[in-house]
């Protein structure tokens, strides 16, 4: 079953890049990779964590983006290119999505993505097998960098955002640091924490889509709260209620226990800042 979920998702996947300039959706992406759109709605929700429309508009708006700073097309023609049929319905996406109009994103000629293409490429012995697995989660080494990247591309969603090469070199001083953990099954990422000992913040922490329901988060904060912080609580900052572009890591965040605290603006971007005392976690 897992086999055929993962191959459903890929042709999806490959098909939907093949036509990022049309207008897609559901039903046109069933008929295409010849599934029924309830059978294709429920596995690619479960597996890639959001719906085939949010992330065909990811996509669509991430192509977008990249053609707005690097190219000079007027936007008109980029709203074209993403699938929109209008200027107006575009620009309406975009900041709320990004935040900021499409002229003001070409103006700071800074590319990020929304979603990058969803790969699944590995064995997931642990997923598939039959024993039951010990998590091992450890220090990250600089020999983990490619394949923690890889795991950053794949839940781009819910870090918006990534500059690959800034983010590489605060990874190589947080592993030096102790304060990059990894969990691999094989030679996959599919867990992967940074997290300062002094302030007790998670900065970043993702999960692969496939292993969400094998309780990754919930053992990455107990290593950290038990083992690692100095303090009495761990803080982790999130989208705020209501932001577009959360595909449900706020809803996940306060599953784990976390309790609203300030909002924040950070990197120009609306956040809200979220706690989790010891006392919680001991409490539960």
């Amino acid at each position: 079953m897992g086999e055929k979920r993962i191959a459903t998702v890929s042709a999806a996947v490959e098909f939907i890049e093949g036509h990022l300039t049309e207008k897609l959706d559901l039903d046109c992406v069933a008929d295409a990779v010849h599934y029924s759109k309830y059978y294709l709605h429920r596995v690619f929700n479960s597996t890639v964590g959001m719906t085939i429309h949010d992330y065909v508009q990811r996509r669509q708006l991430t192509e977008a983006a990249k053609l707005l700073v690097f190219s000079a097309k007027p936007i008109i023609e980029v709203a074209a290119a993403a699938g929109y049929e209008s200027q107006q319905a575009f620009s309406n996406i975009f900041k709320a999505m990004y935040k900021q109009t499409p002229n003001q994103y070409r103006k700071n000629e800074k590319f990020y993505p929304l979603q990058l293409k969803f790969r699944m490429e590995g064995d997931y012995e642990m997923l598939y097998g039959n024993e039951v697995q010990e998590w091992s989660i450890e220090f990250a080494g600089e020999e983990d960098i490619s394949c923690w990247m890889e795991l950053v591309r794949l839940v781009i969603d819910g870090f918006p955002h990534l500059y690959e090469e800034e983010y590489t070199e605060e990874l190589v001083r947080r592993i030096k640091r102790k304060q990059a953990l990894i969990l691999k099954d094989g030679s996959i990422a599919v867990g992967i924490m940074l997290f300062s000992h002094e302030t007790g913040s998670i900065d970043f922490m993702g999960t692969h889509p496939l292993y969400r329901s094998k309780g990754i988060p919930k053992a990455f904060l107990d290593k950290v709260m038990n083992e690692l912080v100095h303090g009495n609580e761990i803080s982790v900052t999130t989208f705020r209620e209501g932001d577009k572009a959360d595909t449900g890591q706020r809803r996940e965040i306060q599953g784990l226990g976390f309790s609203e605290a300030e909002l924040l603006v950070e990197f120009g971007y609306p956040t809200q800042r979220f706690i989790l005392s010891k006392e919680d976690v001991h409490d539960e």
